[in-house]
């Protein structure tokens, strides 16, 4: 599979698990610090998190294996981690984007931080071989050629 193609299906997978979302100077100072303020068993956790909520719809339920109280414990982890980054981690750029940019700063940093962690799931040797299968059922040929007429 092309480094392109590859690429542009990872930006597809973020695109559809994240809705737009538009900060302030504030928020991206929050989001930063988010960021940076996480350990890798802390994004390690968040990612296993959305994983565990989002399988909760029912079009993808069956692929789930959390029970409930797993849920629950990492709910409580979450929790956890949103308040330490809140308040304690990041408290002085929580503060200023709270007072300057509002509650929204909030969802736009965490969302920030979402898809930083997201990105090691996607780049994950396991999951790329996972997307280089799906790309095994793509006409290369037919993309290659959308790109040359686009040129």
């Amino acid at each position: 599979m092309s480094k392109l193609f590859r690429s542009s299906l990872c930006a597809l997978c973020f695109m559809l698990a994240t809705s737009a979302s538009f900060a302030g100077p504030f928020a991206d100072e929050m989001a930063k610090c988010l960021v940076r303020s996480t350990t890798p068993a802390d994004k390690s956790m968040l990612v296993q998190w959305i994983v565990a909520v989002m399988t909760l719809h029912p079009d993808v339920k069956q692929f789930s294996g959390a029970t409930p109280a797993q849920r629950d414990a990492l709910n409580k982890q979450m929790g956890e981690l949103m308040v330490s980054l809140l308040t304690d981690r990041c408290l002085a750029e929580s503060r200023e984007a709270l007072k300057n940019e509002g509650q929204g700063t909030i969802e736009s940093s965490f969302k920030v931080l979402g898809q930083v962690a997201a990105q090691a799931l996607f780049t994950h040797p396991d999951v790329a071989g996972g997307l280089a299968e799906f790309g095994k059922a793509v006409d290369e040929q037919k993309l290659k050629a959308l790109l040359e007429s686009a040129k």
